[in-house]
């Protein structure tokens, strides 16, 4: 059967001094799938765009800012992660630049700005775990991963760089 996921982006947007990062607290809506949770921002793409384009306008609805430097960090490929056991395959971008300031909240919940190297303390996806560090780390690389995922667990994780 082909692989056919649902693709996305995932974006993590630096403060300017670098020292934080723009999390979205899932608190606002009930019957979210993240409901608790701390997520970069991000979502489906549509029809029409390409990554970039995609994350660019992800930040500008969920934030309210700009995006003016941005770079791929990897991919991810989440095999059943779905809230019905769909696939999905992401685009992970860093923000390192953007004009405007985000508001305080959007529709899926607060925005907070966290220092980067307490985020793995936050109530993440389990499997958050595992690849937020790289999309951190000091090697220029970009890295492409894979986690399954069966019932709303990680099943494992592996990556390779380029």
């Amino acid at each position: 059967m082909p692989y056919t996921p649902i693709l996305a982006t995932l974006g993590y947007v630096l403060s300017p001094d670098g020292r934080r990062v723009l999390m979205i607290h899932r608190n606002a809506r009930p019957g979210d799938l993240h409901l608790g949770k701390y997520n970069g921002l991000g979502g489906k793409l549509e029809a029409d765009e390409d990554a970039l384009a995609c994350m660019r306008r992800e930040i500008r609805e969920e934030a309210a800012i700009e995006c003016t430097r941005m770079q791929l960090r990897g991919t991810i490929s989440w095999p059943g992660f779905g809230k019905h056991g769909e696939d999905w395959f992401a685009f992970v971008f860093l923000v390192t630049e953007f004009t405007g300031t985000p508001p305080a909240s959007n529709p899926e919940g607060a925005l907070e700005w966290v220092d980067v190297d307490r985020v793995l303390e936050l109530p993440l996806w389990e499997g958050d775990r595992h690849f937020v560090p790289l999309v951190f780390d000091d090697d220029p690389r970009a890295f492409h991963g894979v986690m399954p995922y069966r019932n709303g667990r990680m099943q494992s994780w592996s990556f390779s760089r380029t």
